[in-house]
């Protein structure tokens, strides 16, 4: 097979079996023809395009990870799926997330939180793309403190919850069908989780404006008044918050891949940007010091993929840890940060044009820099496992 990528520079892509790299390469294929071309005008309005919703309905990659449930095929490899990730992400970090966010936070919450009638309720939609997913756990005055401090609640009464709160950054939050929303149970003081249907009474939903990364994803602010749930739409195997953590546990591994994809797309651009432009005749990947930014941009990206490839294993083996997944977003997501600033750098004046692409790259980097968990908690949650010691507060 051809077109493997100039910063696949250890040859991590050819690890996947033949019938999986297909899958890549046609994942690749159409983030280049069907989404390249939308996403500079959709970044600028700051709206997300819908028409992608049919597209990425068409490629048929929603349900990969989800075997039985409206796939037809064995569920991928985690290392297909985390390059899967990569790929889209590589072309358009905001475009993906939508996808990430349905397939990856909705979906595998419905996957690991709910029973089989649940799971064959809701999964086979969502993996054709009929239904659109969400997930609302973040709010506006919490972040690293969700496991102890939510403050949406859920209060039994019948065979129905009533939920009350608010929640903030919700991706696709605007136009999903299905918003899985977490939310303390007053009885238990236990964290619990809701699918929230499109439409429901008092569930609002207004889209965050004037960002500065992830334009094309529509966040949300969401205000729970009263909002009645039944007792079937409540997750079956969510108890807790240990229950969640294992969600996220699998998402945050998501969010390196991602970082990859960040670096991988902002060294191509500077690489062919290199080639191209020409100072003191003559090209200025001919110049030392583009030539030293070059390289340390690739080391950062060859460490990492290899991270991520043992991640993957770690996950296929069942021996996959909280802390394995917290060391791989906080070393790749700092290592993308230094990838984007020094790809700008090449450009020079226009790396702050959204014409040539990178300065897109450049500003989404720090939305996955911060988002599942920030450098600092992941460095705690690491440096426990480590030292035996928590040093939270």
């Amino acid at each position: 097979m051809t077109d493997q990528l100039a910063a696949d520079f250890y040859g991590y892509e050819n690890l996947l079996p033949d019938h999986e790299r297909e899958l890549l390469l046609q994942a690749r294929d159409f983030m280049r023809n069907e989404v390249k071309p939308l996403v500079n005008d959709a970044w600028a309005k700051g709206e997300f395009p819908r028409e992608l919703i049919d597209r990425f309905r068409g490629l048929g990659l929603a349900g990969v990870a989800y075997e039985g449930y409206g796939d037809p095929l064995p569920a991928a490899s985690h290392l297909l799926v985390g390059m899967l990730t990569m790929e889209y992400t590589r072309t358009d970090a905001s475009s993906a997330t939508f996808f990430g966010v349905h397939n990856g936070l909705a979906m595998y919450s419905v996957y690991r939180g709910g029973d089989e009638e649940q799971r064959r309720r809701w999964l086979p939609a969502m993996a054709a793309l009929d239904r659109i997913g969400a997930f609302a756990m973040t709010e506006p005055l919490g972040g690293s403190d969700v496991a102890g401090g939510m403050r949406t609640t859920a209060r039994r009464k019948g065979d129905h919850w009533i939920l009350n709160g608010a929640k903030r950054w919700i991706g696709n939050g605007t136009f999903a069908d299905l918003v899985v929303v977490w939310a303390r149970d007053e009885a238990d003081d236990n964290v619990k989780g809701f699918v929230v249907e499109k439409g429901t009474p008092g569930f609002t939903a207004t889209k965050i404006e004037n960002k500065t990364a992830f334009r094309i994803v529509e966040n949300a602010d969401i205000t729970l008044t009263d909002v009645r749930v039944p007792e079937a739409d409540r997750l079956q195997r969510v108890d807790s918050f240990r229950d969640v953590a294992e969600i996220l546990r699998a998402t945050r591994s998501g969010v390196a891949w991602q970082a990859l994809g960040v670096m991988i797309g902002a060294y191509e651009l500077a690489l062919d940007y290199a080639r191209e432009r020409r100072q003191f005749g003559r090209p200025i990947a001919r110049f030392q010091m583009v030539q030293d930014l070059l390289v340390k941009s690739l080391g950062n990206i060859t460490a990492s993929w290899g991270m991520l490839v043992q991640l993957a294993r770690l996950q296929e083996a069942g021996v996959f840890r909280d802390e394995h997944s917290s060391l791989a977003k906080a070393f790749v997501t700092s290592r993308m940060r230094e990838v984007v600033a020094w790809s700008r750098e090449i450009f020079g004046g226009n790396g702050i044009v959204l014409d040539y692409d990178v300065a897109r790259f450049f500003a989404d980097a720090e939305a996955i820099y911060s988002f599942e968990g920030t450098r600092e908690m992941n460095t705690l949650i690491v440096g426990k496992a480590i030292t035996g010691q928590s040093a939270f507060v």
